[in-house]
């Protein structure tokens, strides 16, 4: 990455239907467009979570036009930090990539009582990651 470009970010888990998606949505609006972000997963499902869109929904963010994408080596070759959620070993290594994982709760099959709190757990995460990248976060 060099001064001129902006950081790049790919968050991952097993069916880029909740954690990763609702990750991504928070890195999006809360950094302005100053991070590039993407999203993918090792087996993605045919939709988001409807329960996870209705959580960002709640917080004003809209990932609900969103789809599950394939996790592609090339997808962690182009992005500087790689932000596993329970993917284990499918995530493919680069050398000098940075990698951090993410032990969060699986918000499949939960209420929206069980979610919320592994919504605003990802925000957290997300405001730290922001400070570390050096981008000030937008709207916080």
């Amino acid at each position: 990455m060099t001064a001129a470009d902006k950081p790049s970010v790919l968050f991952v888990c097993v069916h880029n239907a909740g954690r990763s998606q609702m990750a991504a949505g928070f890195l999006t609006a809360l950094s302005g467009g100053a991070v590039e972000v993407r999203s993918a997963g090792s087996m993605p499902a045919d939709q988001v979570n409807p329960v996870a869109v209705h959580a960002m929904a709640e917080v004003g963010i809209d990932i609900g036009a969103e789809r599950p994408k394939i996790l592609t080596a090339d997808a962690v070759r182009t992005s500087d930090v790689v932000v596993t959620m329970g993917c284990g070993d499918a995530c493919p290594y680069f050398p000098g990539k940075r990698y951090e994982d993410w032990v969060l709760e699986d918000p499949a099959g939960q209420g929206i009582d069980s979610v919320r709190p592994i919504r605003d757990e990802i925000r957290a995460r997300i405001l730290g990651l922001l400070d570390e990248l050096g981008v000030q976060p937008v709207g916080a």
